[in-house]
């Protein structure tokens, strides 16, 4: 009997410790459960591609191959539009083109700003990013939920044409998600 209950004290001090742990690494924050859906899609190359550092848009996505900058000299200009003779609308207009692999399109093509990097970043990295209204755009996390699921252009990363894989759920979904994560108090993940 001794034995028995030194077997069963030791099962509940395992399954309580990797409770803990799980706890700790977010498997029971609601929180961060949200931001890990959340982290899904602004790490996508729909999402990401368009979010650099270094004023090159990326071509990367399982259709593509391997991920490459984008040809013909593509640079972000001075309002993010593109450079004068060069601007994003020349060839990406309102909507996507029909041809396999054309031009993508959606109104007021653009990168996003350079202060909103989110390619080749950690899910921590964007985190305190999405955050921080220095680097957000100067948005509320609600604005922030907002522009998702309303922006005509973010709603581009859901439907990017014929060939090109989609950011994973929809606008809504990922709406759903901010709010959920912003009313656990946005944690963001430890590493």
């Amino acid at each position: 009997m001794i034995d028995l209950l030194k077997a069963l004290t030791g099962f509940a001090g395992c399954a309580v410790a990797a409770l803990l742990s799980a706890t700790a690494a977010g498997a029971q924050d609601p929180g961060l459960d949200a931001w890990r859906g959340i982290y899904a899609v602004f790490s996508h190359p729909r999402c990401a591609n368009c979010h650099v550092e270094d004023d090159r848009p990326r071509w990367s996505g399982a259709h593509y191959g391997r991920t490459r900058v984008h040809d013909m000299n593509v640079q972000r200009g001075a309002d993010g539009l593109g450079n004068p003779g060069m601007r994003c609308t020349t060839c990406h207009q309102e909507q996507n083109a029909a041809q396999r692999h054309g031009p993508p399109g959606a109104p007021a093509w653009h990168l996003a700003p350079a202060e909103m990097v989110w390619w080749q970043k950690s899910s921590k990295e964007i985190c305190e990013q999405v955050k921080d209204p220095a680097r957000n755009g100067n948005r509320t996390l609600d604005e922030i939920a907002l522009h998702v699921r309303d922006d005509d252009l973010v709603s581009w990363g859901w439907q990017p044409g014929t060939g090109r894989e989609p950011a994973p759920g929809s606008a809504e979904e990922t709406y759903q998600l901010l709010r959920q994560w912003s009313a656990a108090g946005a944690p963001c993940p430890a590493d």
